[in-house]
């Protein structure tokens, strides 16, 4: 397609379509027929210049007058609060839902991982010399554990635990790109789920050596099972990210990742939210609370209402054609040649 001729052919339509939107509510009734009608063609325009000649100038100056015109036509957006409440209500738990079996997989073969390894360290005296000499070691399990929660004020450490989970988890997201790879090993100084999880089996291997495990689990339950759950989704999401590049099923390979990588965003965005309400619990309910079954009822409560929350909300979304990414695919009209 000759770029330069397109553009002389239909540039008037282009500007006059921009002179309408520009002037808002204050159309005739004719007018608006009008803008309708170039809002279309343009759209046709721009899927014209999409396939036959991907200019990107010519794109962007398109997709930008084709989604002020969209807004022109259909009226003004939705409150943000409305917005809002929809990516709460459906999307995000919507792909979260549609990731169930990859963070299923995710979740048992991490937690599996641990498991093994604190069997190994508990029986083991020579694990465990290796991990550090004797008062070390005790000292980890006899003080450091549980003044690790109690060390600072309630609110600064769990927005420390929350910025440092957000980080930790973007980097699970965003190393999926790199077909998964970052999301076990880590990245640019933040361990993996890989790191994470033979640490966990570490320490919970020596506090059971030295016959703490009560306390392990105590400290870890109120806030680890609402915290790992996220972690182990956001963790998935970059797993299956990184799946997608090696195997994109019948799409082409850059459709199907920038549709998962724009449904993951849900995931990324659902997540900050998740991960705060663990920050808070460990910060102001792990070290503080001193009755260990209100702190565990309380991770639990928090642990049960995400799970139905997504397995309800999630599913009545997902069966209804949610995918976390069909609102944000550009306007486009068939169009031939």
């Amino acid at each position: 397609m000759d770029v330069d001729a397109f553009v002389a052919a239909h540039h008037q339509d282009w500007l006059r379509l921009e002179s309408l939107i520009n002037r808002g509510r204050k159309l005739t009734g004719t007018e608006i027929d009008e803008l309708v009608e170039l809002y279309q063609r343009t759209a046709t325009h721009l899927s014209t210049v999409r396939s036959s000649s991907p200019d990107p100038v010519l794109v962007g100056r398109l997709s930008s007058l084709v989604a002020r015109g969209r807004a022109a036509v259909t009226g003004a957006r939705a409150p943000l609060w409305r917005d809002a409440g929809t990516f709460v209500t459906t999307s995000f738990p919507a792909v979260a839902y549609r990731m169930r079996w990859w963070w299923l997989g995710t979740t048992a073969g991490s937690l599996g991982l641990s498991l093994i390894m604190a069997i190994w360290v508990a029986n083991s005296p020579e694990v465990q010399a290796s991990l550090g000499t004797p008062f070390e070691i005790r000292q980890l399990v006899e003080h450091d554990f549980a003044n690790y929660y109690t060390e600072h004020s309630a609110a600064s450490f769990a927005f420390h635990v929350w910025v440092n989970n957000v980080l930790v988890s973007a980097v699970s997201l965003i190393g999926g790109i790199l077909l998964g790879i970052p999301v076990i090993l880590g990245l640019q100084g933040f361990g993996g789920l890989l790191a994470l999880q033979l640490n966990l089996g570490a320490i919970a291997g020596l506090m059971f050596a030295y016959g703490k495990g009560d306390i392990f689990f105590g400290l870890i339950l109120p806030h680890g099972m609402l915290e790992l759950t996220a972690v182990y989704l956001a963790s998935a999401t970059g797993l299956k990210l990184g799946w997608t590049v090696i195997d994109p099923g019948p799409r082409r390979r850059g459709q199907a990742l920038a549709e998962e990588g724009r449904a993951a965003m849900s995931i990324a965005l659902g997540i900050i939210g998740v991960l705060l309400i663990s920050g808070l619990i460990e910060g102001f309910v792990t070290g503080w609370v001193h009755t260990t079954w209100l702190r565990i009822g309380i991770g639990v409560v928090a642990e049960a209402a995400f799970l139905v929350y997504v397995f309800t909300l999630g599913r009545k979304a997902a069966r209804a054609g949610v995918t976390g990414d069909a609102d944000l695919k550009p306007d486009l009209a068939p169009a031939v040649g």
